[in-house]
Order: structure tokens, then sequence, then C-alpha cells
């Protein structure tokens, strides 16, 4: 995201971090993160030019690796291409926000411990090709991945996900937390933790929701909003949860997840004061 003068990197040591950890579980080599952020800023300030200058666009930058090993096998890579994929996107919502449905799957899981559901990993999306299309053929948008025999809640899509509840009066965001291993680190979901710890009214929990705890909250009317997060939707709000044949309705949008999209794009495009390495210039 940029002005049309300063082009801004949004948090590439987050991005560069995880990737050296994507590729290490790969049995890749590692690179220089502070040097491909140094390459990154001289391709974007020398392409500048590509960049959309129209709200709500941007230049998208995904860092990619590769085996390029010249042989067949299932082994280790001798040779692995390190790249960056550059394309102008435009806005995710042309239209403003549009809430989405989402079916929970008790039958396929999106990843487990001990897998690789923390890396950032082609395996971790092929397979959820066919249940997102089995989903969208019963009326919803995406699947709720859930896990184990107390239906825990883990990603929506290729998203992290976020409630917001009510207990005893007081407001909880609530998310599924790193330290089992299958959820994906995401620079957003990192963002809104890091943004909403420092918010009055609201209470972080990195603890795995139950889809039978958040029925009864909705059902109880204490389910103010929920949202999955990401980096080409930033977020998107959650209206509808298929469960065990009944839906559950949910507010949307709401105006806690209407601050978290506008806080965030404040920051993207250097109209508001972001946290200190949040944003950086290219110049």
């Amino acid at each position: 995201p940029s002005s049309p003068s300063t082009p801004l990197l949004f948090r590439p040591d987050k991005n560069m971090a995880r990737l050296q950890s994507s590729m290490g579980r790969l049995a890749m080599p590692s690179f220089d993160e502070s040097e491909l952020i140094s390459l990154l800023k001289a391709y974007v300030s020398t392409e500048k030019d590509w960049i959309p200058t129209a709200p709500g666009y941007s230049l998208y930058l995904r860092p990619t690796a590769i085996g390029s090993h010249p042989y067949l096998g299932v082994d280790v890579s001798d040779h692995v291409t390190l790249y960056v994929i550059a394309s102008p996107v435009g806005p995710y919502y042309p239209q403003g926000f549009k809430p989405v449905s989402l079916l929970c799957d008790s039958y396929n899981a999106r990843a487990w411990p001990g897998g690789v559901g923390q890396y950032k990993v082609g395996g971790n999306y092929g397979p959820t090709i066919k249940p997102a299309k089995d989903a969208m053929d019963k009326g919803y948008n995406q699947v709720l991945w859930m896990y184990g025999p107390s239906d825990e809640v883990t990603e929506c899509g290729a998203m992290n996900l976020f409630f917001l509840v009510e207990e005893s009066g007081s407001k909880v965001l609530w998310t599924p937390p790193l330290s089992r291993g299958d959820i994906l680190p995401g620079v957003t979901r990192d963002s809104i933790i890091g943004l909403c710890k420092t918010w009055e009214g609201v209470t972080v929990r990195e603890t795995f929701p139950t889809m039978p705890e958040i029925a009864d909250a909705s059902a109880e009317g204490r389910l103010l909003e929920a949202f999955g997060s990401g980096t080409a939707a930033v977020v998107s709000p959650i209206e509808r949860i298929g469960y065990k044949g009944e839906d559950l309705e949910i507010p949307a949008v709401g105006e806690f997840t209407e601050r978290i999209w506008e806080e965030l794009n404040g920051i993207y495009y250097g109209e508001r004061e972001g946290p200190e390495g949040w944003s950086i210039k290219v110049e």
C-alpha cells in the first residue's frame, strides 16, 4: 500500500520470519531476511509506477520458494529458487463490506498437531479446495475448520478466525492460539491482536473456542461479532455459521469489525500512525 509519493511496506519483517520458518520446515536453506527486504525496497522503488494510486488498491508482494532440484524424487532439494510475485490488486470489497457464511466441517481437517498448519506451504491449501466447493454447493461461502472430538474451532477458509463475545458484561475477542502448531501465524492476525490489546473495553483471549461454546453464546445473545482475517481481505465479516444442521445468525457488519478494518487500512496507506516498525517507507 502507498500514497502516490511514498510507497510503504507493511510489516515485512513478520513476513520474512514466517517465510524463513516455512522454508526451514521443508528442509530448505535459510536466507538473509534483511537482504531480501532490501531487495524488495529496491524493486518497489524501481517499479513504483506499477503501484495503483486509487483508494483500496495496492501492489501485492508474495515471496515464494520452490525446490528446483533437477531430478525427480522425494528428498531434500539441492537447489531452491526464492523469488517474489508482484501484482497490482484492487480492493477486496469493491462495493463495501460483504459478510460471508461458513459451514462447519466435522469430517475434513485442515491441519493437526504435528502437521504443517503453522507453516505457509502449499500442502495446507490444495486439500481444502474440494471441501470449500462442497460448502459452496450447500449455500455457504467457505468452511469453518474444526478439530477434535470437542469440535474446537481453528480457522475459516484460508483465514484466521475471531469471535467477539460478551462475558459478565465485558467484551472478549476470542481467537485460537498458535501454541499447538496447527494455526497459521498470520501477520494480519498478529496486527489485530496487537492493536486490540491497546484498546479499552476489550480483552484478547487466545484459547481454542469450541463450536458448542460458540453456539451457546449465540443462543444467549452473547455472540456479538465474528470475522476472519488475512492479507487480501484484511477482515471478512461473518454473518452465518452452519453447525449440526442449524444456522447461527451473527450481527454483521459490526462496529468492532469496522473499526479494525478502518484502523488497519489507515496504517496500510499511511493515513494513521501505527506501532513503530509496522510501516516501512520505500524512498
